[in-house]
């Protein structure tokens, strides 16, 4: 026969959409002809496959041979359809059955030597091949990556040779077995590293508990750095399909996964002068940005007023709606981006408020630098004061007291709690969930209504402090908001406050 129809993925995004091959042979003068929106990279396929069937001794057909990558209006790029394109020949040639080929999907680039070379994205490639039901055949350096989707039935192989005799049924390829390493959730920081600043370490567990942005704010070398690596630490194990999700992007991204480590969250750390593309994604052909390599885990903009203002209000919609779409004239793909913000910044160019050497012209314009639409996206502005002398020449704490372990377990009680109410964590909750889960007595609503006309807070920020006072109930187990949770959230608003005392 001469026809032999192979499946393979492409990889758009985190998604893996179907590409059928279809492999032809007829007789005329020799030629190779590639079709179906394919780029310079799958075009170039052309001489790899050749070599590669040659080097592996096989005949290349002396034949016009047509090879359709279907859908063709679905861009193809990369040499991940290479493997596919070699064994279409090899099946169209009658070298085996292609009924063989029905329930299989095969990704790969050939090397000239018909070696078999690894790709992006093969953990989107396992997954989809999981929902259609069929075998995937990856190579043998994505195999570990691909065999954390568990139901997923896995060959692996490092020469084209060794997948020509298992579909002739000369030698079968045993199914790759993963050995999942037991990923450790001990952190060698802890929470009671930290010396004093205790009103910063209540926000940075109410942060923990709600899913909500924290901003801080000091002079240098208080610790802002040291608290916002630490909340890793009172966070919840990722669940497993929170993992594959954020395991997912970093395949796409070509970031590699450690087995060892693939179900910790991830924490990312991107220099001020990032760009906005580097942070959100994008390219001509895009890719995931840090924005989404932090998805479920999270992102430490430290020195915040030094990034770009327009780099910084890119992030606005992602905070929003835990997603990016990134278009471009031949591209549109949506990446995940659920992260939890975390920023750190001096009060002042100097560094402190109080050394005399900034004016309040000077400082206000240093702190405008930040959008006040970005600002209101941040739940709580935490002063990180410079430490006493006292606090700072104590010894640190016994780790058996208030450790991260103690912390963690509320906010796992706090989140609990708030997924059996909401399904969701309070972080997430719109507006009007928000007015069904945190009811307030007239009294306490009159409180807020006075205390954010005070301050000068926006609608939303007046919605970020409900939230934020729902997450201080959640950690007392409390059902009702009451006046004093409500208090505690307003005293997280530090930003705001500096900015109101030198507008006067």
């Amino acid at each position: 026969m001469s026809l032999a129809v192979v499946y393979s993925r492409a990889c758009v995004g985190i998604q893996a959409p179907l590409v059928t091959i279809e492999v032809h042979l007829a007789n005329g003068l020799p030629a190779f002809n590639l079709v179906g929106l394919a780029e310079t990279a799958v075009r170039e396929s052309k001489e790899r496959v050749r070599s590669a069937l040659l080097n592996s001794g096989f005949e290349f057909p002396a034949k016009r041979i047509t090879v359709n990558l279907a859908p063709a209006d679905l861009p193809k790029e990369g040499g991940r359809f290479d493997l596919a394109i070699a064994i279409g020949i090899i099946a169209a040639c009658g070298l085996f059955p292609v009924e063989h080929l029905k329930q299989i999907e095969f990704i790969g680039e050939l090397a000239l030597t018909g070696d078999i070379r690894g790709v992006s994205g093969a953990l989107p490639f396992a997954y989809a091949c999981a929902k259609s039901q069929r075998i995937a055949v990856v190579p043998a350096a994505n195999a570990n990556e691909a065999s954390l989707v568990s139901n997923c039935q896995i060959l692996s192989t490092d020469t084209l040779t060794e997948i020509f005799l298992h579909l002739s049924e000369r030698q079968t390829l045993a199914v790759y077995q993963h050995t999942e390493k037991e990923t450790s959730s001990h952190y060698e920081m802890d929470l009671a590293d930290i010396k004093g600043q205790q009103m910063a370490k209540r926000a940075l567990e109410i942060s923990a508990a709600g899913n909500h942005n924290i901003l801080f704010c000091g002079p240098p070398g208080t610790g802002k750095t040291m608290l916002a690596q630490r909340l890793l630490t009172i966070l919840p194990p990722l669940q497993q399909q929170q993992a594959l999700e954020s395991a997912t992007i970093r395949s796409v991204a070509q970031q590699g996964i450690d087995p060892s480590n693939w179900r910790l969250r991830p924490f990312r750390q991107p220099h001020h002068t990032s760009s906005a593309v580097a942070l959100v994604g994008g390219g001509s052909r895009p890719k995931p940005g840090e924005i989404s390599l932090a998805h479920h885990g999270i992102l430490f903009l430290d020195e915040l007023p030094e990034f770009d203002k327009k780099v910084l209000d890119v992030l606005r919609e992602p905070l929003e709606s835990g997603n990016i779409h990134i278009s471009r004239a031949a591209f549109q793909v949506s990446y995940p981006a659920r992260f939890q913000l975390v920023a750190a910044m001096n009060p002042s160019p100097t560094g402190s408020l109080h050394d005399g050497r900034c004016t309040s012209e000077q400082i206000l314009k240093y702190l405008n630098r930040i959008s006040g639409p970005f600002l209101d996206r941040v739940d709580l502005q935490v002063d990180v004061p410079k430490l006493t002398s006292e606090e700072l020449y104590q010894p640190l704490p016994n780790q058996s007291h208030e450790n991260s372990s103690t912390v963690r377990q509320r906010v796992i009680n706090a989140r609990k709690m708030q997924t059996q109410r909401a399904g969701k964590l309070n972080a997430q909750l719109n507006n009007r969930e928000l007015e069904t889960y945190c009811v307030l007595s007239p009294q306490d609503r009159h409180f807020l209504q006075n205390a954010v006309e005070k301050l000068g807070l926006s609608m939303r920020a007046f919605h970020r402090v409900m939230k934020v006072a729902r997450s201080i109930a959640d950690l007392e187990q409390i059902t009702m908001v009451n006046r004093e949770h409500l208090a505690e959230a307003l005293s997280y608003r530090a930003l705001d406050n500096i900015i109101k005392q030198l507008s006067h």
